[in-house]
């Protein structure tokens, strides 16, 4: 198992110090969220690389329905040669409540995902190198040789999580192409709703029967434990691990907005990852 921490507000500056002390504090991953309007995650995250060497960094999550794919594709890979190799993208449709409608992009769910899936054809194709070009419902690329960016320096290309919807075919099938799962669970009149440990073990069984291909695979856990019990801690995320996840995301996402939030995200930080202590 591994873990990650997420900041669940804060610009670019508390993000590299937030990174560092989640180094030191022994975390895997540090990851911020991408708003349609506000702090702008890839410099967070190129500030947070400048003061880390080792911890891995990311989006959670990354809209693409609203993106420019191949800004995303640039950035990505530019932070992923900056960083030496540690940068992880999380893909989904997004909570349309951040603001969406407000700046006219996209509501609609079946658009979205299309543009989801187009979008990470393009990012995908782009790392690969060129000439690339493109046929899609939405966008067109031809092959461009006007000063392209270097790979990331990850190959076979930078890790992808996708956002999975149990039971939605098309949802879970868009997870099987990538590298990693953010489960969601739909009900029938398509509401969302909390994934079970039961739920996460039946798609973990999903995906070991359907996924062909032999690049590693993470399924990923969000939620909050007790820095101060690392014991309760252990117990909350070992249900998890026995139901298939490898990472475990600390998200606080529930904190005021506020100096005294930001205190309390700090403190969770520093108290270091629900590791089970030995004795």
């Amino acid at each position: 198992m591994k873990y990650g921490f997420v900041l669940p507000y804060g610009d670019a500056r508390i993000a590299a110090d937030f990174a560092r002390e989640a180094e030191e504090a022994g975390w895997d991953g540090f990851f911020v969220w991408e708003p349609v309007w506000g702090v702008d995650a890839w410099v967070a995250l190129t500030a947070a690389a400048m003061q880390t060497e080792r911890i891995r960094l990311g989006t959670l999550l990354s809209p693409l329905s609203r993106m420019r794919p191949w800004k995303l594709a640039g950035e990505a890979a530019t932070l992923d040669n900056l960083s030496g190799g540690r940068v992880i993208l999380s893909a989904g449709l997004g909570a349309i409540d951040t603001g969406f409608a407000e700046f006219g992009e996209e509501t609609g769910r079946k658009t979205r995902a299309e543009l989801l899936d187009e979008s990470l054809d393009i990012i995908t194709g782009l790392w690969q190198g060129q000439p690339f070009s493109y046929e899609g419902k939405h966008y067109q690329v031809r092959p461009s040789d006007f000063m392209p960016p270097a790979p990331p320096v990850q190959q076979p290309r930078i890790p992808i999580w996708v956002v999975g919807a149990w039971r939605r075919k098309k949802s879970m099938e868009r997870v099987l192409r990538y590298d990693g799962l953010l489960p969601n669970v739909l009900t029938d009149d398509g509401q969302h709703r909390q994934a079970t440990p039961d739920d996460l073990r039946h798609m973990s069984v999903y995906i070991e029967a359907n996924r062909t291909a032999v690049t590693p695979f993470d399924i990923i856990m969000e939620g909050e434990t007790p820095g101060e019990d690392p014991v309760a801690g252990a117990g909350i995320v070992q249900q998890w691990a026995q139901a298939g996840a490898t990472w475990w995301i600390e998200a606080l996402w529930n904190e005021p907005r506020d100096q005294e939030g930001l205190k309390n995200v700090r403190q969770r930080l520093q108290q270091g990852p629900p590791r089970a202590r030995p004795g």
